[in-house]
């Protein structure tokens, strides 16, 4: 499967308006969730979080919300933070601008209508990590915060094993990494052997784990 294993080390150089990391020297590590809200898999990972006290940030795909507005409002409950993936994980690349802010536009009145407005944060991913720089600057102009990645785990790749894709994660992750997982049903297999492993292995190093 064909993705952007190092996405990160370009793309700061060529959008550095992008959240790709949060520069400290505190031991902290921001972990991600994308593509839920999922009835079975996002509950999962509150579970693990929970236990360890920590805190992440998911990234809420629109149509799924709609779908399980509950496992929303637990995720908001518990104290994390989230974020819009469009409302159907479109592909920015692919997209006409006018299309895809009307997609985002359409996920983030759902989460209003579910909760009202969460902070004054607006987050906002784009699926795959692909979108074209007037899509950037629309998304900017309406105040959102366009996070990406420096760790990506692909737990979602079916052509890697779960060892690799926990090495992904603690090899390269440092003070204020931004790591991507996904709570959904195809990667739930990895996340589910790797996870735990991955908050373990910091947590035993001194790290704590924070929402954006």
């Amino acid at each position: 499967m064909a993705y952007f294993k190092n996405i990160s080390t370009v793309g700061k150089l060529i959008y550095p308006s992008l959240l790709w990391n949060i520069p400290t020297n505190s031991k902290i590590i921001y972990l991600t969730f994308d593509d839920g809200p999922h009835p079975d898999i996002t509950p999962w990972v509150l579970n693990e979080l929970r236990k360890h006290k920590a805190k992440a940030t998911f990234f809420c795909v629109g149509e799924n919300l709609t779908k399980y507005p509950e496992v929303y409002k637990a995720v908001i409950n518990e104290g994390h933070s989230c974020g819009n993936h469009t409302y159907n994980h479109l592909n920015g690349w692919k997209s006409k601008t006018s299309e895809y802010l009307e997609n985002v536009s359409k996920t983030g009145n759902v989460m209003l209508g579910e909760l009202g407005q969460i902070g004054n944060k607006k987050l906002f991913r784009p699926p795959y990590g692909k979108i074209k720089p007037a899509q950037i600057k629309a998304l900017q102009d309406r105040d959102y915060q366009i996070v990406m990645w420096d760790v990506l785990s692909a737990d979602f790749d079916f052509e890697i094993s779960s060892e690799q894709c926990y090495r992904n994660v603690v090899n390269i992750a440092q003070r204020g990494s931004i790591v991507v997982f996904h709570d959904s049903l195809k990667a739930s297999e990895k996340l589910k052997e790797v996870l735990p492993r991955v908050i373990d292995y910091f947590t035993e190093k001194g790290f704590s784990f924070k929402a954006l």
